[in-house]
């Protein structure tokens, strides 16, 4: 099983369905990340529970506080990309590429994702780059004292003998980073600590080097209060915090739902401007800010109006990197995708017809039904003709139609919902002429988002169908 074609045939085309800038340059960035990620994952299967249980997976998730690797990454993987854009690319593609492993393990257990990546190690692992092979190494180190087995699961057999001068390098890493540990921990003391002191020490700064950053989203309303809250955050008094000065400033205090995780960290970069920032945003439409680490990301559906507010919350966070970007426009996107899919639909030849180009071209539409309803726009119907009229070509070829939603509203619900309307799409090919026996339909709610759904951008993007193809082998028409 070739797994980087599967994930470019699905993932990239999700990815990139509302770029409209470096499209070429995002899709060469996401094949050269597939296996590395892939890799990662299998020297790390502590990650793959980690990143299913994160609400937004992200390459923080990732290399929590290890900058040094994450811009090791992102400066060998960049080809000509904004910095913000790049991360953004690589963040995207993160739960839907868990999304793909596992439906194709069968299971979202890490046990049978790890098997499947194990089994199909040699599609991925030839294509790793030396850069990104000394990367896997350093984040799989997870603790010193298991250095030796992670150097052992960051090496693949298939690449042990191409790349063992890795083993030294990696070594000499490790050899470094105890030895400015003990540093440190010798220039900074006092005095000589007992044992139970330079245990306790140890433990603080380990538990902190795990803790993931706090993290809060908030987005404002069409009468710009507040409409949604996220907050992943390590305290009480911080989550006390954000509710007190919501209410102070918007008079809502409640409408953030969060509790305190401790695997996040329990303070935001300036969060003594908090106020101020949540000042800045009352009355003003459609909004949204990430707050994350050292970034805070501005999004509004004015570019112009994004930047002017990014520009004045620079001064009160001064110790931040403000991003502003334009909030998608739905009818643009549902315009641009379906264009898209009719211009790759109609490029296909019926006598050289291939299942998987037929799903990539059905991926790139965007199928905006009604709050609550399963019908189907007429703009879709045209493009599920052509669609259907290839497909009766391949009789022997197997589809797999999958429903999503956001997660406004009870899961229960959305998954019904999810696979009401899978089944429309369904009804509608079989009605063209499609044998029924070639369509099997899901609904998978609000499961497997692709986008943050604390943004009305994000909920938009994970109300959505995918097509996936179930037999490989049997696809093509000639």
């Amino acid at each position: 099983m070739d797994l980087i074609n599967i994930l470019k045939e699905k993932v990239t085309p999700i990815v990139l369905k509302d770029t409209t800038s470096h499209i070429t340059e995002k899709g060469n960035v996401l094949t050269t990340f597939y296996p590395f990620f892939l890799s990662l994952l299998k020297a790390r299967p502590d990650l793959i529970s980690t990143l299913q249980n994160s609400l937004n997976p992200r390459l923080v998730d990732i290399f929590h506080s290890n900058f040094a690797a994450k811009d090791h990454l992102l400066q060998a993987i960049n080809l000509g990309l904004p910095q913000h854009e790049l991360e953004a690319t690589l963040n995207q593609s993160i739960a839907p590429t868990l999304g793909v492993l596992q439906d194709l393990a069968g299971s979202d257990k890490k046990q049978d994702i790890l098997q499947l990546l194990e089994q199909n190690a040699d599609s991925f692992t030839g294509l790793l780059p030396p850069w990104a092979k000394s990367i896997v190494g350093t984040v799989g180190l997870a603790s010193v004292g298991t250095a030796a087995s992670a150097i052992r699961q960051a090496t693949p057999a298939a690449t042990h003998k191409k790349s063992g001068f890795l083993l030294p390098i990696i070594a000499l890493l490790i050899l470094a980073a105890i030895a400015a540990l003990l540093f440190k921990q010798c220039s900074h003391k006092p005095s000589t600590p007992t044992a139970g002191m330079m245990t306790e020490s140890t433990s603080s700064s380990s538990t902190m080097a795990a803790l993931q950053p706090a993290e809060l989203h908030i987005a404002t309303g069409v009468d710009g209060k507040v409409e949604n809250c996220q907050a992943l955050v390590g305290s009480q008094a911080l989550l006390d915090q954000i509710k007190s000065q919501l209410s102070s400033i918007f008079g809502q205090a409640e409408i953030c739902h969060a509790s305190a995780d401790q695997q996040f960290a329990g303070e935001l970069t300036d969060q003594q401007a908090m106020e101020k920032v949540f000042a800045k945003i009352k009355g003003i439409p459609n909004v949204s800010l990430v707050w994350v680490g050292n970034q805070l990301t501005v999004q509004a559906p004015d570019l112009a109006q994004a930047q002017k507010l990014a520009e004045e919350l620079k001064v009160l966070v001064p110790n931040m990197q403000v991003v502003a970007s334009q909030s998608a426009d739905a009818s643009n996107s549902v315009a641009k995708g379906n264009a898209q899919a009719g211009q790759a639909l109609a490029s296909i030849q019926p006598d050289q017809a291939n299942a998987n180009d037929i799903v990539a071209a059905l991926n790139l539409q965007v199928i905006n039904f009604a709050t609550g309803s399963s019908e189907i726009p007429a703009e879709n119907k045209a493009i599920l003709d052509k669609a259907a009229s290839l497909l009766k070509q391949l009789p022997q070829a197997k589809l797999l139609v999958k429903g999503f939603t956001d997660n406004v509203g009870k899961p229960e619900s959305n998954k019904a919902l999810s696979h009401k309307r899978a089944q429309s799409v369904a009804n509608y090919l079989t009605q063209q002429g499609v044998n029924v026996d070639q369509l099997t339909v899901i609904g998978l709610g609000q499961e497997n988002p692709i986008a943050d759904n604390s943004t009305k951008e994000g909920q938009f993007k994970n109300r959505r169908i995918e097509f996936e193809v179930v037999n490989t082998e049997t696809t093509t028409t000639h």
